[in-house]
C-alpha cells in the first residue's frame, strides 16, 4: 500500500516552504497548469508516502479544528533538529487539545492553521 495526503491550499510557497524548512520533507516533485492547478509532492525519498499541495484560482475553505492533525514521528536526531528549526523561524508552539500530545510531542501550526505535531518514535 502506498498512501498521499492531498490538500488545496491558498499559499503554495508558504507550504512548501514550511514542510522543507521547518519539518525537513523534500519536494519529490512538482507541477504547474496541469488542469488549472499547480502541485507539489512532499515526503522522503524511498517511502511509501508523501503528501500533495495544491493550488488553483479556486480558493480553499478550510475550517480546521484542534483535531485536525498531521503527526510526525522523528528520530531523536531529526526531532532536535525540527526544534532547532521552529526556533529560528520564530515559529510560535501551540497547547495540543488532545492530552496525550500535551505529554508527548509538540504541537505548531502550518500555514493553512492546520495542527502539526512532532514526537519522537517509540
Amino acid at each position: 500500500m502506498k498512501f498521499r495526503y492531498a490538500r488545496h491550499t491558498n499559499n503554495l510557497k508558504s507550504i512548501t516552504s514550511f514542510y522543507t524548512n521547518i519539518i525537513g520533507l523534500e519536494v519529490l516533485g512538482s507541477f504547474e497548469n496541469h488542469s488549472e492547478y499547480n502541485g507539489v509532492f512532499l515526503g522522503l525519498s524511498n517511502q511509501d508516502w508523501h503528501i500533495e499541495f495544491t493550488q488553483s484560482d479556486e480558493k480553499a475553505a478550510h475550517h480546521p479544528d484542534e483535531d485536525d492533525l498531521l503527526v510526525f514521528y522523528l528520530s531523536e536526531g531529526e526531532l532536535a533538529q525540527v526544534k532547532v528549526n521552529i526556533e529560528k523561524y520564530g515559529i510560535p508552539r501551540v497547547q495540543p487539545k488532545n492530552p496525550y500530545w500535551q505529554e508527548h510531542g509538540i504541537e505548531i501550526k502550518d500555514p493553512d492553521g492546520f495542527g502539526v505535531v512532532i514526537t519522537s518514535l517509540f
